[in-house]
């Protein structure tokens, strides 16, 4: 059996789990997430151990495939309406820089003619603490990573200089410029 599937996922107190047919929703203090599963797949909420339970049909390749992911899906939700995801993004170049619009809109000057406006999902809180760095945050895992991979998009580290917007701490392997006078 998967190892991972085995597992089951630990309820805190404060989240509530709900059960609707093929669907599990899961409210907390960050906010509340909902997952359609495949009916393959069973998961089963154990109010008395405070924990979610999911487990598989048959042996089927793709049944085996998705008793892992469905836990790890459910298991992220449950630490997303508890503590929450963040991703945060340094800008590096000179006069690149990032505003705060209005509230979850992002404008970026990276070197193009004109800025470039990003509205984050709902759901999804963008900050800029200074004009160099930005933090996305959210109760969704995928819906978090997803906004941050459009922003890095925008100007991706290039390995010359290594100007750009980049994942923080992300090491971006540099190269050597045009090498003058060697015969």
């Amino acid at each position: 059996m998967s190892r991972i599937g085995r597992k089951p996922v630990a309820v805190p107190a404060n989240v509530k789990v709900a059960l609707d047919d093929h669907t599990i929703h899961i409210e907390g203090p960050k906010g509340k997430l909902s997952f359609t599963y495949r009916p393959s797949i069973t998961v089963v909420h154990d109010t008395g151990a405070k924990q979610i339970v999911v487990s598989r049909a048959d042996e089927e390749r793709e049944n085996r495939a998705l008793h892992g992911l469905t836990r790890s899906l459910i298991a992220n939700m449950v630490e997303g309406v508890t503590a929450g995801y963040t991703r945060k993004l340094e800008i590096q170049g000179v006069g690149y820089q990032a505003q705060l619009k209005k509230a979850n809109t992002v404008a970026l000057q990276v070197g193009y003619a004109n800025q470039v406006v990003l509205e984050a999902p709902p759901g999804v809180t963008v900050t800029v603490p200074d004009a160099t760095h930005i933090v996305i945050s959210g109760p969704d895992k995928q819906a978090v990573g997803q906004f941050a991979a459009t922003v890095r998009k925008v100007r991706p580290p290039e390995p010359y200089k290594g100007k750009g917007i980049r994942y923080e701490g992300e090491v971006v392997r540099r190269k050597a410029g045009k090498a003058f006078g060697s015969k």
